[in-house]
């Protein structure tokens, strides 16, 4: 009796730990959420991302972040392509808004763009 006991109260546990997660989460999703990434650019320069984080930050426009999911979960793409894309996303996104932001405080810049028309 003791042991059934001991027997009643482990899978209790088990079950209890499992709905302290979230139940619904599908495990490729799990694999986006706890994949992380160091990043060297923009706002998460030099912190430990999760590949879901950036799929949903201001970086990945919502058409591509909905087509590389579609593509992620079909198969199509393993997690390490995923991350690579995003990871390059977020890199040129952040290259080309700082040369932006440099092209318009810059004299100089804006000098060169006049005498190349």
């Amino acid at each position: 009796l003791i042991s059934v006991k001991t027997s009643d109260k482990d899978p209790a546990l088990a079950a209890g730990e499992k709905d302290d997660a979230s139940p619904k989460e599908e495990p490729w999703e799990t694999a986006l959420k706890t994949t992380v990434v160091d990043m060297e650019a923009g706002e998460f320069r030099g912190h430990k991302v999760s590949v879901w984080d950036l799929l949903h930050s201001k970086y990945i426009p919502e058409e591509n972040r909905k087509e590389l999911l579609e593509l992620y979960r079909a198969g199509e793409l393993t997690l390490e392509q995923v991350k690579t894309v995003v990871s390059t996303i977020v890199t040129k996104a952040e290259a080309a808004r700082a040369e932006q932001t440099a092209d318009v405080s810059s004299p100089r810049a804006e000098g060169t763009a006049a005498e190349a028309e």
